[in-house]
């Protein structure tokens, strides 16, 4: 079960190394728009830890040397340092990292302190994901997130001088009331810090989230299709104007070097092992995940049992389809061989072209901007 890195000097000759993805399932509360798995119950980390401990045992040979390791949730900066250093020592143990791994840890910013990222640090973590979401107050309590715009501006100084090889900022946009003005207004704030990596996402409402229920009751209104994509197309300017490659639909970079190299493995149909509770995992063209609830995964672990909800072995049309979703969604693109085998295919590809919607780049078709912005709907165009 071999693939997945970015660069491909690194790739062994197995293929590109896979990453690996732990699902930290806690956090102090549930933000409204969030539809992630998380429990608050916080006396559940022990159990939690030695079921982890015995999953992860059962890939201890599955799988060749990673070469990325994200620390996803849930929030994992709700973890103790003695709780990280436990996880983190028998992840260590169990599996092969090849050297100068990218290790990834997400964190809020009002979890943090000088002694916990001193201890990031110290455990080897290089990569830090915060979760700032706006630097606008109002827009911070319409989010549900506990944290100021002064603590968000604190921990992302705090972060970028304690030695990190990259720090990550995840951003919201089209909330209610927002403008363009104070949109750009949280990005020059947000820009004088100089992050590695922006992720900049719509506020969507999902279903079964409290924020779709207060939707649902008339509480406020989204930005319609237009108003999204102009708020998209002037992100995707702005930043390209201040270095930042738009390397993804919603992913920023300042430089080739700081593109998420975990990240990227899910877009490329590199194998991936996720462990913890709704974690999924990829490889040799099967992807299984993990029961979607803390309980069950304890249980299942406790009696013996995989935690695994269900499997599925995709189909070479399937692998084709995903290739297309995901490859339209980056600026790594899609091949154009796949594109051509489809009915009409090079008919399509032109009008595409024609329309400035991609461009083609060594055998690659590269959505343009404008491309990104309808990336969902380019893969229609070639399907069989």
């Amino acid at each position: 079960m071999s693939e997945g890195n970015t660069e491909k000097e690194k790739e062994g000759a197995q293929g590109p190394a896979p990453g690996l993805y732990v699902h930290v399932p806690f956090c102090r509360g549930k933000c409204p728009y969030c539809g992630f798995h998380s429990s608050t119950d916080l006396t559940l980390v022990p159990p939690w830890l030695a079921a982890l401990e015995e999953e992860a045992g059962r890939y201890r040979e599955a799988f060749p040397a990673f070469d990325t390791l994200y620390l996803g949730g849930g929030t994992p900066s709700l973890l103790s340092l003695g709780d990280l250093e436990r996880l983190l020592a028998f992840v260590r143990r169990l599996f092969a990292f090849a050297p100068g791994s990218e290790i990834t840890l997400e964190a809020n910013p009002d979890d943090l302190t000088p002694d916990k990222l001193r201890g990031y640090r110290e455990l080897g973590i290089t990569r830090l994901s915060l979760g700032v979401q706006s630097l606008e107050d109002r827009e911070l309590r319409f989010l549900g997130r506990r944290h100021t715009a002064a603590q968000a501006e604190w921990a992302l100084n705090a972060a970028l001088t304690a030695g990190f090889a990259a720090v990550a900022v995840d951003l919201i946009y089209g909330l209610p009331g927002q403008s363009l003005l104070t949109w750009e207004s949280t990005l020059n704030r947000l820009l004088a810090y100089r992050p590695q990596h922006l992720s900049c996402y719509q506020l969507t409402a999902e279903a079964g989230t409290i924020l779709m229920a207060r939707l649902e009751q008339g509480e406020f209104a989204l930005p319609g299709e237009e108003d999204g994509l102009a708020f998209f197309l002037f992100t995707s300017e702005f930043l390209g104007d201040q270095g930042y490659c738009h390397y993804e639909v919603s992913n920023f970079a300042r430089g080739q070097e700081n593109i998420s190299r975990h990240n990227r493995k899910y877009w490329q149909h590199v194998p991936y092992l996720g462990l913890g509770p709704a974690a999924h995992s990829f490889a040799e063209g099967r992807r299984w995940w993990n029961q979607a609830d803390l309980t069950a995964y304890l249980k299942a672990l406790a009696r013996g049992e995989t935690p695994v909800a269900g499997r599925e072995v995709l189909t070479p049309e399937q692998l084709r389809l995903e290739a297309l979703l995901l490859g339209f969604r980056t600026r790594f693109g899609v091949e154009v061989g796949l594109l051509l085998a489809a009915p009409n295919g090079q008919e399509n590809l032109a009008r595409l072209r024609e329309t400035g919607l991609v461009e083609l780049s060594d055998g690659l078709a590269i959505p343009t901007r404008e491309g990104l912005a309808v990336a969902d709907r380019l893969p229609e165009l070639f399907l069989e």
